[in-house]
């Protein structure tokens, strides 16, 4: 459980400097819509950060579903939003890893899945 939650507070802090990095430095580099994009990949980043501060300290879940959500958010971060770092910021072209950014979405949709389908099962063992 520490080991998620120390990948998680990295991910929280990263999307910090990243934030910051963008209103400051990327913001005479990159056009509006480039810098639009770049901050979607932090916010979906610092969101899904504190949701997993939040899996990984609810008692509701076992080891074992806090690994699964979590492995499947940390999937989604890397893939969504590094994807959207790495076209921004390098000359790697959306074109080339066009797939990899939808990667990402879909594991963060298998983790809130898998999250509703654990408070699911919980209700109705209640």
């Amino acid at each position: 459980m520490f080991k998620n939650l120390i990948i998680t507070s990295f991910l929280g802090l990263l999307a910090v400097i990243l934030g910051a990095f963008a209103a400051h430095a990327l913001k005479e580099i990159l056009t509006l819509t480039q810098l639009q994009s770049f901050e979607t990949a932090v916010r979906y980043q610092m969101f899904h950060a504190i949701v997993l501060l939040f899996v990984n300290i609810y008692n509701g879940f076992s080891v074992k579903q806090k690994n699964v959500i979590s492995y499947l958010f940390f999937l989604g971060i890397l893939f969504f939003s590094g994807s959207i770092y790495l076209i921004q910021l390098t000359p790697i072209t959306a074109k080339m890893i066009w797939f990899v950014t939808p990667l990402g979405g879909l594991f963060f949709i298998m983790g809130w899945i898998s999250m509703i389908t654990i408070f699911i099962k919980k209700s109705k063992n209640q």
